[in-house]
């Protein structure tokens, strides 16, 4: 069972969405969800989230992989780069060929590693049009995992996360059942029994073309535009926000 476990990443990694004020950075998320259940089994486990919102691939390898491997860590998670590919334009062969190296300085550490697929954004008609960067990002992963030999959760293949009730108001970070989904399928990765719990909708409530383009609308305005005014700014979300686990510290089982 692992003893230092080492979160790298961004806003998905942080938990952005899954909004909890008792938790740092007042975001809980699924990384923290396996801590927890990983520390049931082992009381010794010691943990480290370095993630931060807004980070493009290039900043969470430069800045979070170091500390990560200083803290000497037997089980990673990472995930970067959907940040870059809702750039307008990127390099993910060049990108990919860096994650690689970081991923093989992990595994060549001895810690275990965990890396993830993109979310198969289909059915909703923004993030539809950037299923080819997506599918292209995926198959470098899985190729890079097989080849390295790290854990692959594959989101693409997570039929659930489909279902825009898997996901915050803003359409970009999943809430607290999405969070749940993916810690759910990390500790089936891990081969870690859980008291994690799926949720099981029932039918979508079915809404007219009027209701859809007022729920886009009101969107546009809450959460695309001030996005789009963050990038010609040249501002991140995650300027002025700190890691939420900046050490390895133990872990509080939830009541």
């Amino acid at each position: 069972m692992s003893k230092r476990l080492v979160a790298l990443g961004d806003s998905f990694t942080e938990g952005v969405g899954d909004d909890d004020p008792a938790y740092p950075n007042g975001v809980r998320g699924w990384a923290d969800r396996v801590a927890e259940q990983l520390a049931a089994h082992e009381p010794d486990l010691r943990y480290a989230n370095l993630a931060v919102r807004g980070k493009l691939m290039g900043q969470v390898l430069a800045e979070q992989l170091e500390p990560g491997l200083a803290m000497r860590p037997d089980l990673v998670t990472l995930y970067a780069g959907g940040n870059d590919l809702m750039r307008p334009a990127v390099d993910i062969d060049a990108l990919m060929d860096d994650y690689d190296k970081a991923i093989g300085r992990l595994i060549e550490s001895g810690a275990t590693v965990v890396v993830f697929t993109g979310v198969d954004g289909v059915e909703d008609a923004l993030f539809r049009k950037m299923r080819g960067r997506v599918a292209i990002y995926n198959e470098h992963t899985r190729v890079i995992a097989k080849q390295r030999g790290a854990l692959v959760v594959d989101m693409w293949a997570m039929r659930q996360l489909r279902d825009r009730r898997m996901w915050a108001p803003d359409r970009l970070h999943l809430n607290t059942l999405g969070h749940t989904e993916v810690a759910i399928e990390v500790l089936r990765a891990l081969g870690v029994e859980h008291r994690l719990d799926s949720t099981v909708f029932g039918p979508r409530e079915t809404l007219s073309p009027r209701e859809r383009r007022a729920q886009n609308l009101a969107w546009s305005k809450e959460h695309a535009w001030p996005w789009v005014r963050r990038r010609l700014r040249g501002e991140s979300s995650g300027d002025h926000v700190k890691p939420k686990r900046p050490v390895l510290e133990p872990v509080r089982l939830p009541r």
